[in-house]
């Protein structure tokens, strides 16, 4: 019986078709793959809830990193398609670099439309920066994503800004891809004609094309200022290692004071098994803790990487 190879040609038909269907399934936002969030509904709950609600509706006080440009660097780009567009090198010479100058060249951006409008009167770059980002992705991002697609996920944004990055552990899905986490902060239009502030937070994987880091696949997920404050328990990161680690996987002997510094939290435990582990959350604007990292302590002392899946342990 003959062998039915990776490089067979109905093979990798095979596979962009999955891929296409894959994409179609998933909304694109801002060029990025809109995730939704999943809640498990348990029956814990934490003592924690009741205080200080008001937290859950304030924006953002965090400064702005995606600043790098000045309007004289869009010049040479005016009226160039993205196939055009040869960006320097040193645009995307580290990962970090890369994140930071792919949204410092969208923050100006609009794309407002009739049904999601906005200003008064001409915004920013309007759409000049759109073909300039689309080259901080790989060739293969940009055979599942074209850049008509890419454009419209856009649509009612006016302007965006970085707020936090931070590097994370490579993850199963791109295992040669250094990721990061982030969270920006927009402007977005609407029918009413007025704009309001969204926030989302997401992941970013970065591999290396060439010479140059570019940015494989983002995911992204919105933030509802409505949630939390009256539902779950999961926005809060002692009642996720409470209830999740604790009551779940029955990994929790004692949990110690939390440790916070600007939007990381850190939540170290002693196990019920006699190991020490450690929980690493950041905070999102909307004040809900997402897990961001899980480690062990080895017998030398050291913390040592983990991932730990509490749907598991029911």
């Amino acid at each position: 019986m003959k062998g039915f190879h990776l490089k067979d040609k109905k093979f990798a038909f095979f596979q962009r078709f999955i891929q296409r269907k894959n994409l179609n399934t998933c909304e694109i936002i801002m060029g990025a793959m809109f995730q939704k969030q999943k809640y498990k509904v348990g029956n814990g709950q934490s003592d924690d809830r009741e205080e200080n609600l008001e937290k859950y509706f304030r924006p953002s006080c965090f400064p702005v990193l995606n600043k790098r440009f000045n309007y004289q660097f869009f010049d040479s780009f005016i009226d160039k398609q993205y196939y055009q567009i040869v960006l320097p090198p040193s645009l995307m010479n580290s990962p970090e670099n890369t994140i930071i100058n792919y949204f410092s060249v969208l923050r100006e951006a609009e794309n407002l439309t009739k049904y999601k409008k906005g200003g008064c009167g001409s915004v920013g770059l309007s759409k000049i920066p759109y073909p300039i980002a689309y080259n901080f992705f790989t060739s293969q991002y940009q055979k599942r994503v074209s850049y008509k697609s890419y454009f419209r996920s856009f649509e009612g944004i006016g302007h965006i800004n970085l707020i936090k990055l931070a590097p994370l552990h490579r993850d199963k899905k791109y295992p040669k891809a250094s990721r990061y986490f982030f969270e920006i902060e927009t402007i977005e239009g609407s029918a009413k004609g007025i704009t309001y502030f969204a926030y989302y937070y997401g992941y970013i994987y970065i591999e290396k094309e060439g010479k140059s880091y570019k940015i494989a696949d983002i995911d992204l997920y919105g933030e509802d200022f409505l949630c939390a404050a009256y539902h779950l328990w999961q926005h809060n990161a002692e009642a996720v290692v409470d209830i999740m680690f604790g009551n779940w996987c029955e990994l929790v002997k004692e949990r110690l004071p939390t440790k916070q510094e600007d939007y990381t939290k850190q939540i170290d435990v002693i196990g019920t098994d006699g190991n020490k582990y450690r929980f690493v959350f950041f905070q999102l604007t909307n004040d809900t803790d997402i897990l961001a990292a899980q480690y062990k302590k080895d017998t030398k002392g050291q913390w040592e990487f983990i991932e730990i899946d509490p749907e598991k342990c029911l």
